[in-house]
């Protein structure tokens, strides 16, 4: 590499540019950033604050040191690119301008013969010492042209690529160095330089694809470390190679286009990248289609740009039902397509073609039949059949029905089974039979969409229904429903009230007269005659009942016929009873609290009467004259139309419980009263009118409330204390049953019984009566161990309580001593039962018995005569065989 060397040159100090055109040779390919060329500016003053700027100032950036940029990454032409650079004086806005030409390199100049050309400097401003008075010339900052450098170099390495030199290593021993990525920050030790001789080297192959370009600092200090010129700024650019090979977003491309298109119709776009560079050659891609399956109508059915990788068609025929899918393989080639030089890669676009509505439905049949009950409705009749080409579940497939003759009331409607496109024609309105026995309709199908443009089919099908309606046994039904009746209250049983008739719809049909029954009569004041419909009375009717509601009582009744099947219906009577004055008027409340003075002792109370105006207020309220304390101790005022004021006639009314009858006159006519008794407690009262002797008024009388209330309290009192005892007798019962259950083991059918001790023998014949007179003196049974013990012994738990003798007692009370333990025993739950076996510890010290040894079967056997042992059922037979045979 031929070395650079920057350097300044002594002249004349003239403010401004050196010159008004400056050319400059650079690289064809320009990155957003790079760093072109340096402009020069001479300024006679040092203070003076230039600022730079570019006529192009989307292309270009000039910083304030003078250094042109790249604002953008683009391709120059061949022809020269011009711009001007200007600079002016913050202060006095004096204006210089320099026209600069940009020359695109040689397309094919060796890396050798540009790292050796040589970029003109230009050089920087001139500078005042501040330390001395008169002008000296300040060296300009030395600057290194952009060093191209391709990529995927073959060495050998290191590389020198320049040299960098200061003009002042003549007077001073200098040592270079370079900073920056690549150099002494990731990736480190790519670039090298000597620091003697300032030689900048490359140390292994690079590659564009991961850095495009390096932007290194150049420095130079003396041996002590001092900076002797300020640094400079290297850049780096990797030329690129043709080292990748175009790479498809997709593998499988996958686009779509209507059947029967237009040539010319834009159906996909397929995209593939270059990780060279892409304003270069060598990732400038091509496209082309280099085959089509299946080859019909047309081998050539599409074609792609390519340069955009667009898929549009070319010919026409695109048929969905003979074609559904094309398969396109698509290959890119870099280098502008280049066959050649260039490198490729393929992928696969399916091309859909996909339906459009070219085909109409048809229907299967000219005409359909079907039939439905009379009354029914919701019920699909009859199932209408099409056919169509188009693509299934699309809506150019999908039909539509309706109706466009033969149902001018609208009782059927068509809807459309999703599934099988077939329409099923429902009715939606009861049909009558006796009113409409057949229809025909006239039905039309059609697709969702329209037909396409240019298809010669009718857009629609059309076909005949025919539906036959079916006689059906109906219902009868009340006329007029319901039916009103005004009828005063008060009507006596066995009174006609009204005729509620029925009539029967099936006039086609042979069947007797209606039956008539009652269905809903919450009163049970009403009864229906079966055959004529009669309506009587079975009550008196009272518009106060509880059934009544807004002066109305509704009741149902039912008709029959005896059709196939039998049918019924329902109609409502409605009864409106119109009031009569047939209830006197009440007193409310009817118990009352007052003071016994006569200050304040008023009590309100109120008329109240179940019927209605004008048989209801406003009321009249007095007292009867009998007895005459009843007006003498109390006086009442009318205070409203259904209220009125009771309060003492007198100073002092001793306290307790009176009983004040008050007449009460209703507006009716004719008139209806009644005398109400109400109960009034007269009490002793505070200054503030309340009573302070209420208990003692209570007690003295009791009302119905607290009376019930206490009657309550005392059975459920009663309830619970019941239950418990049969709990308890249960729970006693359930422990007996308990304690007398056998176990299997201790079973004493079919089992050896072991006993603990059975006396002395065949000695035993002295008896201890000691042993019944004193029974707490026996061995107790708890210490027998439970594993042992048997069901039949007496169970471990209260003794019971037998009656207790002296320790010599009189011979003549064991009589009485034997008893007593007898009745004691029988009462005694822990006893065993009479058919268990008893156990005896103690049987006494002799027996009157003789020895069992002394009995001889052999010799009194012949003497005895078991023949009666036969009579004793089948457990005795085999004892009967065996003694009562004979001498076999």
């Amino acid at each position: 590499q031929a070395p650079i060397k920057a350097t300044c040159e002594d002249m004349s100090c003239k403010t401004g540019f050196p010159e008004d055109v400056h050319s400059a040779v650079v690289s064809r390919s320009v990155h957003g950033g790079q760093p072109l060329l340096n402009v020069r500016f001479r300024s006679c003053d040092g203070n003076k604050k230039i600022h730079f700027g570019s006529s192009e100032p989307e292309d270009f950036r000039v910083g304030e040191d003078g250094v042109v940029y790249a604002e953008r990454s683009f391709q120059l032409s061949a022809e020269p690119t011009e711009f001007v650079v200007s600079a002016q004086d913050k202060e006095t806005q004096e204006e210089w301008q320099m026209r600069v030409k940009l020359t695109p390199e040689p397309a094919f100049v060796g890396a050798s013969e540009k790292n050796q050309k040589k970029i003109e400097d230009i050089i920087f401003p001139w500078q005042h010492y501040k330390h001395s008075s008169p002008l000296k010339r300040q060296k300009r900052d030395w600057v290194i042209p952009p060093i191209n450098l391709p990529e995927n170099s073959r060495g050998p390495f290191p590389q020198e690529l320049v040299r960098i030199r200061s003009d002042r290593d003549k007077s001073l021993s200098l040592r270079y160095s370079v900073t920056g990525p690549g150099a002494d920050q990731p990736p480190t030790g790519i670039f090298i330089i000597n620091p003697i001789s300032g030689q900048l080297s490359v140390t292994k192959p690079l590659d564009r694809e991961q850095i495009a370009s390096f932007h290194l600092r150049a420095h130079a200090v003396d041996v002590n470390g001092n900076q002797v010129e300020n640094p400079i700024d290297i850049v780096i650019n990797v030329i690129d190679m043709n080292d990748n090979r175009p790479e498809f977003l997709h593998q499988v491309w996958n686009g779509t286009v209507p059947e029967g298109s237009k040539p010319g119709t834009y159906v996909m776009t397929v995209t593939a990248i270059d990780a060279d560079d892409p304003n270069a050659q060598n990732g400038m891609l091509r496209y082309r289609i280099l085959s089509q399956a299946p080859s019909s109508p047309s081998p050539n059915m599409f074609t792609i740009n390519n340069e955009t990788g667009d898929i549009i068609t070319v010919a026409a025929g695109l048929d969905r039902e003979k074609v559904q899918q094309y398969t396109l393989i698509i290959q890119a080639t870099d280098m502008e397509g280049n066959p050649t030089y260039g490198l490729s890669n393929t992928a696969t676009a399916v091309i859909t073609v996909t339906d459009v509505n070219d085909n109409p439905p048809e229907f299967t049949a000219m005409t359909f039949y079907g039939e439905v009950p009379e009354n029914r409705v919701d019920v699909i009749v009859a199932n209408l059949t099409v056919t169509d080409k188009d693509q299934p579940h699309t809506p150019a497939w999908n039909a539509m029905y309706r109706m466009t003759g033969g149902d001018p009331t609208g009782r059927f409607t068509i809807l459309t089974d999703p599934n099988s496109n077939d329409g099923l024609v429902t009715v939606v309105k009861p049909i009558d039979f006796e009113t409409n026995r057949m229809f025909v309709l006239t039905v039309a199908a059609e697709n969702q969409v329209p037909l396409a443009k240019g298809i010669q089919h009718p857009p629609q099908s059309t076909a005949t229904v025919s539906i036959t309606v079916i006689d059906v046994n109906e219902s009868p039904y009340f006329v007029p429903n319901p039916k009103l009746v005004r009828q005063e209250e008060g009507l006596l049983a066995g009174s006609i009230l009204t005729t509620f008739t029925a009539q029967d719809p099936d006039r086609y049909m042979q069947q007797t007269s209606l039956r008539y029954s009652k269905l809903s009569d919450p009163a049970n004041w009403l009864k229906i005659d079966p055959v004529s419909g009669q309506i009587t009375t079975t009550a008196v009717l009272d518009r106060e009942s509880i059934y009544v509601q807004n002066n109305m009582y509704n009741a149902t009744f039912l008709a029959s016929d005896n059709g196939i099947p039998p049918m019924s219906g329902t109609g409502t009577l409605q009864i409106h009873l119109l009031d009569i004055n047939d209830n006197a008027p009440q007193v409310n409340p009817k118990e009352a609290t007052t003071c016994e003075t006569l200050q304040p002792n008023a009590i309100n109370i109120t008329a109240v009467d179940p019927d209605i105006d004008p048989n209801a207020g406003p009321f009249a309220f007095e007292l009867p004259d009998m007895p005459a304390s009843i007006k003498r101790n109390w006086t009442i005022v009318r205070i409203s139309g259904d209220h009125a004021q009771l309060s003492l006639r007198i100073r002092f009314l001793e306290a307790g419980i009176y009983d004040v009858p008050i007449v009460i006159t209703d507006s009716g006519n004719p008139h209806a009263s009644s005398t109400s008794v109400l109960k009034v407690k007269v009490c002793q009262c505070d200054i503030n009118g309340d009573c302070t002797d209420v208990d003692r008024i209570v007690g003295a009388g009791l009302g119905t409330g607290a009376i019930i209330a206490i009657l309550l309290c005392i059975i459920i009192l009663l309830i619970l204390v019941l239950m418990f005892v049969v709990w308890m007798k249960r729970r006693d019962k359930e422990r007996q049953a308990k304690q007398l259950l056998i176990d299997p083991e201790d079973d004493v059918r079919d089992n050896i019984l072991k006993y603990d001790e059975e006396g002395g023998g065949e000695e035993d014949q002295d008896y201890d009566l000691s042993q019944l007179q004193q029974p707490d003196t026996v061995e107790p049974d708890a210490i027998k161990p439970v594993g042992i013990r048997r069901l039949d012994e007496r169970p471990i738990h209260a003794e019971p309580q037998y009656p207790v003798r002296s320790a010599a007692p009189h011979p003549g009370d064991i009589g009485d001593f034997i008893n007593e333990g007898l009745k004691a025993a029988d009462n005694d739950p822990t006893a065993p039962p009479y058919d268990s076996l008893l156990v005896f510890d103690y049987e006494g010290s002799g027996s009157t018995a003789g020895s069992l040894s002394s009995l001889n079967s052999s010799s009194s056997g012949g003497e005895q005569d078991y023949d009666y042992l036969n009579d004793w059922g089948p457990r005795f037979k085999k004892l009967a065989d065996m003694y009562g045979g004979g001498d076999d």
